[in-house]
């Protein structure tokens, strides 16, 4: 399907693998511009030459290495996308960390640190991305959230930032409406690809492991990078018009929740 995106400048962060790869991926292959960015320069390298194998012109795609926890990462990224294609159309909020155990043992650093690598980096590239879309008559903002913030399940600070970030897409949704600016999360279920903390678990404990997807996922696998990826492509074009401000599960069936 032709998704009508092609030409359009797309920045999507933590992006040198997974979800946010897959979603690069999925946006070059409908013809957009894309700008990858993630801080390890030798994967993100790696990640930039497949991604150009399939793009119309391998000058479509372009990396920059930046830590996206701190402003100037953020900005720079922004700069970078707005420098080398002259605008902004589509961002990707991908970059996510949530360390702790229990409400007792999970200390105020590792609260923080949820927050710091996850709500505030989107927060910072949003504010960032509006005024440039504004200028090119709207946009799209897709927030990579999960299940887990939209239920409870996972780790609690994952679960608390999730969340977060699912709440921020609403507000911004009806903030950004009349701007042409539409503003969806979408809420992966377990999703297994290489380097992943899944794929991990599937090599350390394959047992466990088919028990979990047993008792855990209706269709008995887990889900694809590339699954979640084409969601992120449709919503990014104008067959998804009328969506703003939902969160769109894509977990086989893995969540619980009636809404």
């Amino acid at each position: 399907m032709d998704l009508g995106i092609a030409g359009r400048v797309a920045l999507i962060t933590g992006s040198s693998r997974g979800l946010g790869l897959a979603s690069a991926a999925a946006l070059v292959v409908e013809g957009c511009r894309v700008v990858v960015c993630a801080r390890g320069q030798e994967k993100l390298q790696e990640s930039v030459a497949a991604l150009r194998t399939t793009a119309a012109d391998p000058r479509d795609v372009t990396g920059i290495a930046v830590d996206l926890a701190r402003a100037e990462g953020v900005a720079s990224a922004l700069a970078c996308a707005v420098d080398t294609y002259g605008g902004l159309d589509i961002l990707v909020n991908n970059i996510g960390l949530a360390r702790g155990a229990t409400i007792v043992d999970t200390s105020d650093g590792e609260w923080q640190e949820a927050f710091d690598q996850t709500l505030i980096p989107a927060v910072r590239a949003s504010r960032q991305a509006v005024p440039h879309m504004r200028r090119r008559g709207g946009g799209v903002i897709t927030m990579i959230a999960s299940i887990w913030g939209r239920e409870s399940g996972g780790r609690m600070t994952y679960n608390a930032v999730k969340a977060a970030e699912i709440s921020l897409a609403k507000s911004m949704a009806q903030q950004l409406a009349r701007d042409n600016i539409r503003v969806n999360s979408v809420a992966p279920g377990s999703i297994s690809f290489p380097g992943g903390s899944w794929h991990k678990r599937q090599q350390e404990d394959p047992e466990g492991m088919a028990q979990f997807v047993a008792r855990e996922l209706p269709f008995g696998r887990f889900g694809r990078a590339e699954e979640v990826g084409a969601v992120v492509a449709f919503l990014s074009s104008p067959k998804a018009s009328w969506i703003s401000g939902a969160c769109i599960p894509v977990d086989g069936c893995q969540g619980r929740s009636n809404l």
